[in-house]
């Protein structure tokens, strides 16, 4: 399959401010709930399968296969118009009611301990993971719900022309807490920390093999890899930073470096404030980090002043004001935070997703914004910050 030129330009975008170069401006991109995608088809008057990627040809798309720990079609247990309760593979059953932007976890097979310690996986390497349409937790029960979907290999070869593609990979813990719970999780690692840090061994090998097997499925067509993990809310770690570095950072660490052997930088999401171990992230080779909550303390300006160019940052954009200010605020907001992308490094993104609060015109605003002002040499104006 031959590369569009314009797709080639957002590659090369992408590369030089993943390296810390200037390209010829400041990539941007999201994540979308899909009641924003509603509300933007609507009020622009656009069909009901209008791309917004496609639309303002954004500068990167991401994209998993199943990475659920069992293989299996979802185990409808109620449905009506107005929700569906399944069990997945993950073997938690959810409840998705169709009105609200995310699922409620009602219970999780896996109860205790012992359970957790015979829990078995799926083969990483299984062609249905790859190659075969069907259901799965990640891509199916999220602000939406879709059964049946696409095979990962097909999605790859329908956006190679035209995007930049980052895979995607769960690191432990956020495999962990979808199969025994939030709480759970936490308590056993106060109550139980051996059988745990046995079980995060065994998801750390899971999560390296559903990696290799995925960069060799995709078959030389992904740009890069995004690494989900959540371990942290609003104003710090979730449980204890050294039990993350005992455990959970070896396994990320594995995940950088497969993906890195490969030519494949690596873009970490993580959800709240984790102040605590960005260095350990730099330690390990991370090449930028998503999404930089606004709400959980984090601003990129702040972020580029204490690491410099040791990392690379990707979001940022408080959704909130993206959603209530006023254009004078959104526009002293999104050139105030331009300056973190002085030589490089900086992909312009809402600080999580772009939610269905955020009008169609807004969106646009901030987006023809970074494009015109995020050119380089980069022109901020009354907003240039000489120390950055």
């Amino acid at each position: 399959m031959i590369r569009t030129a314009n797709c080639l330009a957002k590659l090369d975008r992408m590369r030089k401010t993943l390296r810390h170069s200037e390209p010829d401006r400041v990539p941007v991109s999201d994540f979308f709930w899909g009641g924003f995608l509603r509300r933007w088809r609507d009020e622009l008057g656009l069909p009901p399968d209008a791309d917004i990627y496609r639309y303002y040809d954004l500068d990167w798309f991401q994209l998993n296969p199943n990475l659920d720990p069992h293989i299996k079609p979802f185990e409808i247990l109620r449905e009506n118009e107005e929700e569906v309760v399944v069990r997945t593979g993950f073997e938690a059953v959810i409840r998705k009611k169709f009105a609200d932007p995310m699922p409620a976890f009602l219970h999780f097979d896996t109860d205790s301990v012992e359970k957790m310690e015979t829990f078995e996986f799926d083969d990483p390497w299984d062609d249905r993971r790859y190659f075969v349409a069907g259901d799965d937790q990640i891509n199916g029960v999220g602000d939406g719900f879709a059964r049946g979907i696409t095979a990962f290999d097909a999605r790859v070869k329908a956006a190679y022309p035209d995007f930049p593609l980052f895979g995607g990979v769960c690191e432990a813990h956020e495999t962990l807490w979808r199969i025994v719970g939030s709480e759970n999780a936490m308590l056993w690692m106060g109550l139980y920390p051996e059988q745990v840090a046995r079980f995060v061994a065994r998801l750390n090998a899971f999560s390296l093999e559903l990696l290799k097997a995925q960069i060799k499925a995709a078959g030389g067509r992904l740009d890069g890899i995004v690494i989900w993990g959540d371990v942290a809310y609003r104003k710090g770690m979730l449980f204890s930073p050294e039990f993350w570095r005992r455990h959970f950072k070896t396994g990320v660490k594995a995940l950088v470096d497969e993906a890195h052997s490969h030519g494949l930088p690596v873009i970490y999401h993580g959800c709240g404030n984790v102040n605590r171990i960005f260095e350990d992230f730099i330690e390990i080779g991370v090449d930028a980090y998503n999404p930089l909550e606004a709400k959980a303390g984090l601003d990129v300006v702040d972020l580029r002043r204490r690491f410099g160019h040791r990392i690379g940052f990707c979001g940022n954009m408080d959704v909130l004001l993206w959603a209530y200010g006023t254009r004078e605020q959104l526009r002293a907001a999104v050139l105030t935070k331009l300056n973190a992308a002085k030589g490089g490094g900086y992909i312009f993104q809402s600080d999580h997703s772009v939610p269905s609060n955020v009008s169609a015109e807004d969106y646009e605003y901030v987006i023809n914004l970074v494009r015109a002002r995020g050119a380089y040499p980069l022109d901020l104006g009354e907003f240039d910050l000489a120390d950055l």
